[in-house]
């Protein structure tokens, strides 16, 4: 019987394996077109903004500190347009209303 090897599935090279390369890798900003306008989106790992907590504009609920999202602004907005996301929520953006209801019980930040 051989060892088993630890070894990486995928290519010799870091940047050829899924996840590491590929167009989710935390820091990669791109641009999308959102409610008629170019909009930037980053990918964010959340562990920089230790305690600090969001709310998806998508679905309006918190974001737990240190939770993997996406951070969305205006291509010529400015750093108070930033909106942190859900992927998920980022992701279903088109498909959803763009009035979303509050329960009476959720805070209003």
């Amino acid at each position: 019987m051989s060892p088993r090897h630890n070894r990486p599935k995928g290519g010799d090279h870091p940047a050829d394996r899924r996840g590491d390369g590929g167009p989710d890798r935390y820091g990669l900003e791109r641009t999308e077109e959102y409610l008629g306008e170019e909009w930037t989106v980053r990918h964010v790992s959340g562990a920089g903004a230790a305690g600090k907590r969001y709310r998806c504009p998508g679905c309006d609920q918190e974001i737990p500190p240190a939770t993997p999202h996406v951070v969305a602004w205006p291509q010529y907005g400015g750093v108070d347009d930033r909106r942190h996301w859900h992927k998920a929520c980022w992701n279903a953006k088109d498909r959803r209303t763009t009035r979303v209801q509050r329960s009476r019980n959720a805070p209003r930040h």
